[in-house]
């Protein structure tokens, strides 16, 4: 079997869905597979990724522990950024968006969920490219250099996006299709019954009533605002990044 090694990079302020539901999925092609999977089928490592060693408190005050420092990452197969209120400090980390850089130039695949997107183009890494991010957020794509593409994720070369939290767990059960095929993806879902059937049809502003989108977009002003400003700073320098 072959060594996957999967990274995902954790901040104080981030959601924790959008790193724990990918998690979830991803960890689990470290189990053994159904018999009709090939050879090929990876085994994973998974590592959770930050400055130091130090537990990072999410904003909902879960606390999360890190496995791996930006020091001691080995290389990765799989980036992952996921986001959370705290991007708007994360964008000002030169330490970060270096680590971000560093690994994203080198691995096979690079991915984020939600405000994530902004870190990874903050590090040159969407410039040119389709993207998707949190519906509250999709208009500041541009200035990483990304193209908005309306989906819950979005596939541009080896660049993976999706939309907001819960959206990482449908781009991670793309990628295990594509690193394991359909059968071990579809095994992983059984294995957590991930089968939503939610009690309202709300979860995008295309089906949300008024009173709920202007909720939302109030309840975001304050993180829209510093994710706009960080960018705007940082835009000389992320528009010289090539691909």
């Amino acid at each position: 079997m072959a060594e996957f090694h999967v990274g995902f990079v954790i901040f104080p302020q981030i959601t924790q869905l959008a790193f724990t539901g990918p998690f979830e999925v991803l960890s689990r092609l470290g189990t053994p597979p159904p018999i009709s999977a090939t050879s090929l089928y990876p085994h994973s490592t998974v590592h959770i990724l930050a400055k130091s060693l130090l537990p990072v408190t999410s904003d909902r005050g879960l606390g999360l522990i890190p496995s791996c420092t930006f020091e001691n990452c080995p290389p990765l197969d799989l980036l992952c950024v996921p986001g959370g209120a705290g991007v708007v400090q994360a964008l000002e980390d030169a330490e970060t968006i270096d680590f971000i850089r560093r690994q994203g130039q080198r691995a096979t695949y690079v991915t984020s969920v939600c405000m994530g997107a902004f870190l990874i183009g903050a590090a040159g890494l969407l410039k040119g490219r389709r993207a998707t991010t949190h519906w509250a957020y999709v208009d500041l794509l541009p200035l990483v250099g990304a193209r908005y593409e309306k989906a819950r994720v979005v596939r541009d070369g080896n660049v993976f996006t999706s939309g907001g939290v819960s959206a990482g767990i449908d781009f991670a059960f793309t990628i295990v299709a594509e690193l394991a095929g359909p059968d071990v993806a579809q095994a992983i879902q059984l294995g957590i019954e991930y089968d939503p059937s939610p009690p309202f049809d709300s979860g995008h502003p295309d089906k949300a009533s008024k009173v709920a989108i202007e909720l939302m977009v109030h309840r975001n002003e304050k993180a829209y605002a510093g994710i706009r400003q960080a960018l705007e700073r940082l835009w000389p320098v992320v528009s010289g990044f090539g691909l």
